[in-house]
């Protein structure tokens, strides 16, 4: 990446369709300097969906500029230049900083100051490269693509506002936007992707069809469910408790909070500390406080000062899970033991992090923990992997990714816990499970959690959008801590494994993944309104027929609504499919006298009329067997 050392090992790394957006950023600066070549370039590297460069300059770019920089930049691939690699001195990438020449197309008056502070700040032992196309030479550790002529799908997106490294002490730099692709087909296929993903966004949707809210006297990042949000919720928690019911898994709950020493014990602090709520300072057992706060002297209050009891929401579930396993005398026998719970978790995320649903403070995880042996894990494991392919069949979601998480044996002490041997021994356990189930994954080192390797699932909706929507973690570090145990068949005290799993996330971030794959048409089971009885004029024994059929729906536990306005049946229908109803049953005098209803489904319209039995009967034959 431009100006971002990057390890021999990190650049084999990079995909081609990095090298392309990573060399379409220099060809991006290229452009600039042509425009305005008293530009200052700082970092330019290739990131998810495309690439971006930092420049500080007088001049204001704007869309409006959009158009000439990509003028320049088709000059440039025209021209098929060849990207050069140069390895140079220190003291010769700074004596060319200094003369202006890096991030330039030639020597300036004023140095190219950003890149000498890169040069200063790059290890004594690490080679120092540059690379050429034309007459622009930038620093950068590469790779890139062979010549400018490779890059033929580009676009620019956007301008935005950015401190150099990320520090707000540093300039303010402009840091331009734009995305590149091997073909046109696929630069096309991705802004048509971009347009759908406006109309299906989740923040939007949830809005219109009245699911969720945020309020500022609440607090950022605390949602709240409206009653159609939480028939989601609900269906969701539902699906997750009759399918671990049938695994085997018990349910248990849980508190919100929980004393400090517990999070101590688990290893969460200090290592999660950043991402947990500020502690709520007690004096003393809040118990004792209430009985005899009242009957003490001020003066008595210090020795209360000095037993100061600190207790924190809870950001995860698992240390009260630990808790519970101790809580009884465990056996081989009681292995696998399998706890679930859709326990509400608490996390500070960064109010700059917060979107919609997607990153939140308050979550309810569809959260388990699997106590086991070791020779019980690769059968768990992958339970739960099967577990993840028979949602993923039910939600229509075609396309997804496990991502193997390892660790870094540098950081063993630091990131990791420091157990070598179990790190080898659980990653190669998880490895095993992987290949043998032939699941698709990718490995990720120095990304596994602070207890151990981890996968997480990565999904993509309908529309081709990538969401990070569930994590399967192996745990050999927290039994350890909470000195967790149970009898072999030798009577001999063992300390099980522990599997951390959360097939569907949290409510929050599935809810909102769902009405993006889905655009808010979820299928019948799962729909905030299942039908509406749509009746066609006042005839009061239309109305009162279509009240049967209200009252039958809804003994059955179909989420059915009755509009009975005198709006027009136009106007009803309008209504109906505004709100994404799924299923509308509109009653005539003829339908009634027929004993009968007239079926419209929304997107799909009209299907005519069916006697009532049978469009009820289809109606709970199809929630129940939850169809697509």
């Amino acid at each position: 990446m431009s100006d971002e050392r990057k390890t021999p090992e990190h650049r084999a790394t990079m995909t081609d369709i990095e090298r392309l957006r990573h060399s379409a950023s220099h060809v991006l600066a290229t452009a600039i300097l042509k425009l305005w070549p008293e530009a200052q370039f700082a970092a330019g590297p290739p990131v998810e969906n495309g690439f971006y460069y930092d420049v500080d300059l007088p001049h204001r770019i704007s869309p409006d500029d959009f158009e000439k920089i990509e003028a320049e930049m088709k000059k440039e691939i025209k021209a098929n230049h060849p990207f050069e690699r140069t390895e140079v001195s220190r003291d010769e990438a700074l004596e060319l900083g200094k003369k202006g020449r890096l991030a330039a197309l030639s020597e300036r008056p004023e140095p190219s100051k950003f890149k000498i502070d890169i040069i200063e700040n790059i290890p004594p032992d690490e080679k120092i490269s540059l690379y050429r196309n034309g007459d622009f030479i930038d620093l950068c550790a590469g790779p890139h693509v062979m010549r400018t002529g490779n890059i033929s799908a580009f676009k620019l997106t956007n301008v935005a506002s950015a401190y150099y490294k990320g520090d707000d002490k540093n300039p303010q730099l402009q840091r331009v936007y734009g995305t590149a692709f091997k073909t046109k087909k696929e630069l096309d296929d991705y802004f048509a992707m971009l347009e759908e993903a406006k109309k299906r966004d989740h923040r939007k949707l949830g809005r219109e069809l009245e699911l969720f809210v945020f309020d500022d006297d609440v607090g950022p990042g605390l949602p709240m469910f409206l009653p159609r949000g939480a028939v989601i919720a609900d269906e969701l928690e539902k699906l997750a408790k009759e399918t671990e019911f049938a695994a085997g898994y018990q349910r248990v709950r849980t508190p919100h909070i929980a004393r400090e020493s517990m999070y101590k014990k688990s290893g969460h602090l200090p290592y999660y500390a950043e991402s947990m709520f500020p502690p709520m300072e007690l004096l003393g057992d809040v118990e004792s406080l209430n009985r005899e706060s009242l009957q003490r002297e001020p003066s008595d209050l210090t020795n209360h000062e000095s037993r100061i009891t600190k207790y924190y929401l809870k950001a995860m579930n698992c240390p009260h899970h630990h808790k519970l396993f101790a809580a009884i005398p465990r056996s081989y026998r009681d292995l696998p033991l399998r706890l679930a719970e859709y326990g509400t978790c608490y996390r500070y995320e960064q109010s700059g992090e917060l979107f919609g649903l997607m990153r939140v403070r308050s979550m309810q995880m569809n959260d388990a923990h699997i106590y086991c042996t070791p020779e019980q894990f690769e059968a768990e494991f992958n339970a739960v992997n099967e577990m993840y392919l028979k949602y993923f069949k039910l939600f229509g979601i075609e396309k997804y990714l496990m991502r193997f998480s390892t660790h870094d044996p540098s950081k063993l002490g630091q990131k990791f816990v420091d157990e070598p041997e179990l790190w080898k021994q659980t990653e190669v356990m998880t490895r095993n499970v992987l290949k043998n189930s032939g699941i698709n994954y990718i490995e990720v080192p120095n990304e596994a959690a602070f207890y151990g390797p981890k996968i997480d699932v990565q999904a993509w909706s309908a529309i081709g959008r990538e969401f990070s929507i569930a994590t399967n973690q192996v745990d050999f570090a927290q039994p350890r801590r909470f000195d967790l145990r149970y009898k072999d068949r030798d009577n001999v005290d063992k300390i099980p494994l522990c599997i951390h799993r959360a097939p569907l996330g949290t409510h929050e971030r599935f809810i909102g993944f769902l009405i993006e794959h889905y655009a808010g048409n979820f299928p019948l089971w799962l729909a905030p309104e299942q039908l509406r009885i749509l009746p066609i004029g006042d005839d009061a024994k239309v109305l009162d027929y279509s009240m049967l059929i209200l009252n039958e729906l809804r003994a059955h536990q179909v989420r059915a609504e009755l509009d009975d306005s005198t709006d027009k049946i136009n106007g009803k229908i309008q209504r109906a499919e505004h709100m994404k109803v799924h299923t509308m049953f509109v009653i005539g005098k003829r339908d009634m006298d027929a004993d009968a209803v007239s079926v419209r489904i929304h997107g799909k319209g009209n299907l005519g009329a069916k006697p009532r039995g049978e469009a009820i009967a289809e109606i709970l034959q199809s929630i129940k067997e939850r169809r697509a």
